[in-house]
C-alpha cells in the first residue's frame, strides 16, 4: 500500500513538472552540463548576466571552456558579435550577452556553431507598450500591464521585480534592447515625480539585460503638468520646462533612452495647435535630449477627417519636412499607410524621406488579426513589408535597406513593435502569439531572416520534448509529426486571416463594436466620422467595390516611385493582393485567374474558412507531441477561430451580395447565418430607458 501511495505521489510530481502553462516562453529549462566561462574582470551587470546564462543553461560538451572577449573589431557593428565554438567576441557588453544567447539557442535547436559575425540590422530594437498608468492596456489582449496598476500603483513589490526580470531576459534572448513603458496616447502623469520613481525601479531591473528605458510623452505636458499657459515649442518658457523635466528624468535614470511622441494626431495635442510643424516640435525635444545622448521617436501616424483619402496624409505632411529634423530624431512610420491592417502596401514614406532617419513600426499585438483568439503568425507580413522594393534609388531599394542605413545615411536606425505582453500567465494571451514577440526580435536583429526559419526555431525552443509522456517521440517522428506540419500551419495562418476577412486589397472593414474583432462592412453609426467606418474604405455599390487611389481617383499611387506607381495604377498589372486597395472595379471585372471579381472574392472567403478548418485537423494530429495543458488551450482557440472565420465569410458575402446581385458560386459553402442576424449581433444593446417620473 505504501509503495502504491509513493508511486501515485511520484506520478503526480512528474505530471506537475511536465505541466506547461507557457510562462517560460521559448526559454524553457532543460538538462544542462557544466561549463567554465572565462570573462573580462569588470563590475558589469550585463556581463554578469551573460556569464550566468551560459553557466545555468549550457547544453554543449561537459566541462567545456567558453571565452567572452570584449574587443573592438571593425567587422562588428552596434551590439553585434563574432561567434565561434570557443566563445564570443564583441565590442560591447550587450554584444557578449546576445552572443551568449545565440550559442545557447544553437545548442537547443541543433544548429551548427561556425566562426561568423552576426550584426544587428538596426541599432535600436524596441517594444512599444501601449500601457496606461491605471494598468489597462490599449489594444491589449493578455491582461493588464506588467508595469503599471491602478491600486497601490507606485509600490514596487518583489513580484513586480521578478516579472520585469523575466520580461527583460526574454527580450535580451532575442536581441531587443529598448522598451517604451507607456502608451503613445500618453498621460502627463507619467512624467510626475511619483511615476518617475517607478520608472527608475523598472529601469534598474531591465538594465542588467541590456534593455534601455524610454517613455511616451504628451506634448501638452508643460500645460497639464507644469501649469504653463502654452506648449508652443518655440516659446522659451516651454523649452525651459522641458529642460528641467529631462534633467529630472536623467537624475533618476542615467541611461534613459528618450521620448516617443504621438502629436497632432487623432485629437492628441501637438505643435500644429500653435501653427508650428512636426519638425519644430521634434527638434525642441531633440535639442534638450542631445547632451544626454537621448533620442526622439516622432510618430508619422497622422490623419484628419477632412482629407479625402486618409492613406495620403502622412506622406503629404512629412515629405515637405525632409531634412528639417535634427539627427537625433527618428520618424516612426507604421508599416502601411492606414493602420496595421491584415494586409497593406508599404507606406510610401519609406524611401521618400531621404534626409531624415525613418524607422518601421509593426504591431505585434493582434488588433486587426484576431486578438488573443485567432492564431496568426505575423513574421510573413513583416517580411513582406521589409523586403518590398520602393525603387527610390533603383531596384533593390527595399524598405529594410531604406530604414537600416544601407541606402541613406542615418545617424540612428531603429525598428519598433507594439507589444502584445500582459499579465496573463503565458504573457501574450495565446501560446502561438508568443511566436510574434520572438519573431519581431529576430527580424529586428536580422531583417533578411526568413519567416520559415524563425518559425522552426521558435517551435523547437517552445515545444520540443513537451509531450508530457513517459516515452518521448523519436526526433525524426517529432520533426515529421509536429515540426513540419505545425510550422506550415504558422506560415499559412496570416494569409488565412486575410482570405476570410479582407482579401484582394479590402481593408478596414471590421466592426468597432467588438473592438475590431469580427466583421462589420456595414458599420457606420450616425454621426461617426467617415474615415472611421468601413463603407469609407470598401466603397461598395452596384457598379463595383474598392477604393480608387489611381491617378484619376485620389492619386495615392503617385506617392510611390516608378515603376511601382504605374504598376499599381493599372488593374491588369496591380498585384491581386492590393487590387481593391488601389482600384474601384466592377463586380464582373475579369481577374488574372479568368474568374470574375465577385467569384474570386467569394472563393477567397471560402478558402480562408477551409484553411482554418485544416489548422484544427493539423493541431489535433499534433496531440502526441504537446503537453496536455497547452494542447487543450490552443485547440479551443482554433475552434473559436473557425467560428469567427465563418462569420467573416458569411457577413461579407451576404453584405456585398446586396450590391453585386450575383449568386454565390456553387463551389462555395452556402452561408450558415443570415445578414440580419449578423448585423443584430454586431449592434450594441440600447441602454434601458429611464423610468418615468411620477
Amino acid at each position: 500500500m505504501k509503495k502504491l501511495l509513493l508511486s501515485i505521489c511520484l506520478l503526480g510530481t512528474v505530471a506537475r513538472l511536465r505541466a506547461e502553462d507557457g510562462h517560460q516562453l521559448w526559454l524553457r529549462p532543460h538538462a544542462t552540463t557544466p561549463v567554465t566561462v572565462v570573462a573580462p574582470i569588470t563590475p558589469s551587470a550585463v556581463l554578469a548576466t551573460a556569464k550566468r546564462e551560459l553557466q545555468q543553461n549550457w547544453q554543449g560538451k561537459a566541462g567545456a571552456t567558453v571565452t567572452l572577449t570584449l574587443k573592438k573589431d571593425k567587422a562588428i557593428k552596434y551590439d553585434g558579435f563574432r561567434l565561434s565554438a570557443q566563445g564570443v567576441q564583441a565590442s560591447t557588453e550587450r554584444g557578449l550577452l546576445y552572443g551568449a544567447f545565440e550559442l545557447l539557442r544553437r545548442q537547443q535547436t541543433g544548429q551548427p556553431v561556425a566562426d561568423e559575425v552576426s550584426n544587428p540590422s538596426y541599432e535600436l530594437r524596441l517594444l512599444n507598450h501601449w500601457d496606461n498608468p491605471d494598468g489597462s492596456v490599449e489594444r491589449g489582449y493578455a491582461g493588464n500591464s506588467i508595469f503599471w496598476r491602478k491600486d497601490s500603483a507606485l509600490v514596487v513589490t518583489k513580484r513586480d521585480q521578478k516579472l520585469w526580470q523575466e520580461y527583460a531576459r526574454a527580450n535580451a534572448s532575442i536581441g531587443i534592447n529598448s522598451s517604451v513603458l507607456n502608451n503613445v496616447n500618453a498621460s502627463p502623469m507619467i512624467l510626475s515625480p511619483e511615476y518617475l520613481g517607478r520608472v527608475k525601479a523598472i529601469a534598474d531591473v531591465l538594465r542588467p539585460y541590456g534593455v534601455k528605458t524610454y517613455l511616451s510623452i504628451k506634448f501638452s505636458s508643460p500645460v497639464l503638468l507644469g501649469g504653463l499657459k502654452t506648449a508652443d515649442p518655440l516659446d522659451p518658457a516651454v523649452a525651459k520646462w522641458w529642460r528641467g523635466k529631462v534633467k529630472e528624468i536623467y537624475q533618476q535614470v542615467p541611461d534613459f533612452g528618450g521620448f516617443l511622441v504621438k502629436a497632432s494626431s487623432e485629437g492628441q495635442p501637438g505643435p500644429q495647435d500653435y501653427g508650428r510643424t512636426h519638425a519644430d516640435g521634434a527638434n525642441l525635444l531633440a535639442d534638450i535630449l542631445k547632451p544626454y545622448g537621448g533620442l526622439v521617436m516622432w510618430r508619422a501616424f497622422v490623419y484628419s477627417p477632412n482629407d479625402k483619402d486618409r492613406a495620403k496624409q502622412a506622406y503629404n505632411e512629412f515629405v515637405p519636412l525632409d531634412g528639417k529634423f535634427h539627427d537625433n530624431v527618428i520618424i516612426q512610420v507604421k508599416n502601411g499607410p492606414v493602420d496595421f491592417q491584415p494586409r497593406e502596401p508599404f507606406s510610401p514614406l519609406f524611401g521618400a524621406l531621404k534626409k531624415t532617419a525613418v524607422m518601421p513600426e509593426f504591431q505585434i499585438t493582434q488588433e486587426y488579426l484576431g486578438h488573443e483568439i485567432d492564431l496568426a503568425y505575423l513574421a510573413p507580413m513583416w517580411e513582406e513589408c521589409l523586403q518590398s522594393d520602393t525603387y527610390q534609388t533603383g531596384p533593390g531599394s527595399t524598405v529594410a535597406r531604406c530604414t537600416n542605413g544601407s541606402v541613406y545615411r542615418q545617424a540612428h536606425s531603429a525598428m519598433a513593435g507594439v507589444s502584445n505582453v500582459g499579465l496573463d500567465t503565458n504573457w501574450t494571451g495565446h501560446d502561438f502569439a508568443q511566436a510574434n514577440w520572438y519573431a519581431f526580435g529576430r527580424l529586428a536583429w536580422n531583417s533578411s531572416a526568413k519567416s520559415a526559419q524563425i518559425a522552426e526555431e521558435w517551435l523547437k525552443l517552445t515545444f520540443h520534448d513537451a509531450a508530457g509522456t513517459a516515452t518521448q517521440p523519436a526526433a525524426a517522428d517529432w520533426n515529421t509529426g509536429f515540426l513540419a506540419p505545425v510550422a506550415q500551419l504558422m506560415l499559412a495562418s496570416r494569409e488565412a486571416i486575410v482570405n476570410y476577412s479582407m482579401p484582394l486589397g479590402l481593408h478596414h472593414i471590421m466592426s468597432a463594436t467588438h473592438g475590431h474583432y469580427g466583421p462589420g462592412p456595414w458599420w457606420a453609426p450616425p454621426g461617426m466620422r467617415a474615415d472611421w467606418t468601413p463603407p469609407y474604405y470598401h466603397q461598395a455599390a452596384a457598379n463595383g467595390v474598392g477604393f480608387d487611389r489611381t491617378k484619376t481617383g485620389s492619386d495615392a499611387v503617385s506617392q510611390y516611385h516608378e515603376p511601382l506607381a504605374s504598376q499599381l495604377n493599372d488593374p491588369t498589372t496591380c498585384p491581386d493582393e492590393y487590387l481593391l486597395w488601389f482600384h474601384h472595379l466592377p463586380w464582373d471585372f475579369k481577374m488574372k485567374s479568368g474568374r470574375t471579381l465577385w467569384d474570386e472574392l467569394a472563393l477567397h472567403y471560402d478558402h480562408g474558412v477551409q484553411q482554418v478548418q485544416q489548422f484544427q485537423r493539423t493541431w489535433d494530429q499534433a496531440r502526441p507531441y504537446v503537453d496536455a495543458e497547452r494542447f487543450a488551450v490552443v485547440q479551443n482557440k482554433l475552434r473559436a477561430q473557425s467560428g469567427n472565420a465563418v462569420m467573416w465569410k458569411d457577413a461579407c458575402l451576404l453584405y456585398f451580395q446586396q450590391f453585386s446581385r450575383l449568386p454565390i458560386p456553387a463551389a462555395v459553402e452556402p452561408p450558415m447565418h443570415t445578414l440580419e442576424a449578423l448585423i443584430t449581433y454586431d449592434t450594441p444593446p440600447r441602454p434601458p430607458r429611464p423610468a418615468r417620473q411620477p
